[in-house]
């Protein structure tokens, strides 16, 4: 399944349904899904720091580290090995704080104890209800390498060092920006005086 980019709205709409929860029918029977707060919180997690939904599985109170002024966060990313430290915005240190808090989750407790598996089956079930195609946790990933690249003046490099891609063709698939595109927007760039 090739995973699209979704938009701040289908965001917004998606972890609303899933902290919610909703009937729909499956073999045309009544079914619920109840409310899950722990897939919502780990997706939004994913749309706010953009790291793969596998390293969110594995974060710990102990993955974030305090400077003195703010928190950064310092992982190896599974699929990279390769290490990751950034700051994290202190309003979303302190929802972090608080889930942490409330689940009676110490310093080394996983923060999800949930498969990537798990969620996947969430959020097919949810997106299914409501009518969205080709989306998966990669989408959340995908959102927020696209809503840094249009609130940061279309800074390509930015968003390439930020999800620590290897060259600038893998982050213009990842959002979206084909050669036809960049080809167009060069050959519309003639300034001769």
């Amino acid at each position: 399944m090739k995973t699209r980019v979704i938009d701040i709205d289908t965001y917004k709409l998606i972890l609303t349904t899933i902290g919610n929860g909703f009937i729909y029918k499956v073999n045309g029977a009544d079914k619920k899904f109840r409310a899950n707060q722990r897939v919502k919180f780990a997706l939004l997690l994913e749309g706010n720091l953009g790291i793969r939904i596998g390293d969110i599985l594995n974060l710990t109170m102990k993955s974030f580290r305090s400077n003195g002024i703010n928190y950064t966060i310092n992982i190896t990313e599974q699929k990279t090995k390769k290490l990751r430290e950034f700051t994290v915005p202190m309003e979303i240190y302190n929802v972090i704080k608080i889930y942490a808090l409330e689940n009676g989750l110490d310093d080394t407790d996983k923060l999800f104890p949930l498969t990537e598996r798990a969620v996947q089956k969430q959020l097919k079930i949810v997106c299914a209800y409501l009518g969205l195609e080709d989306v998966s946790t990669h989408s959340f990933r995908k959102f927020y390498a696209n809503q840094i690249f249009n609130n940061n003046e279309q800074n390509i490099e930015l968003v390439r060092q930020l999800l620590q891609h290897s060259n600038i063709g893998i982050t213009q698939k990842y959002l979206g920006v084909s050669s036809n595109e960049v080809e167009k927007a060069i050959s519309n760039h003639i300034y001769i005086v």
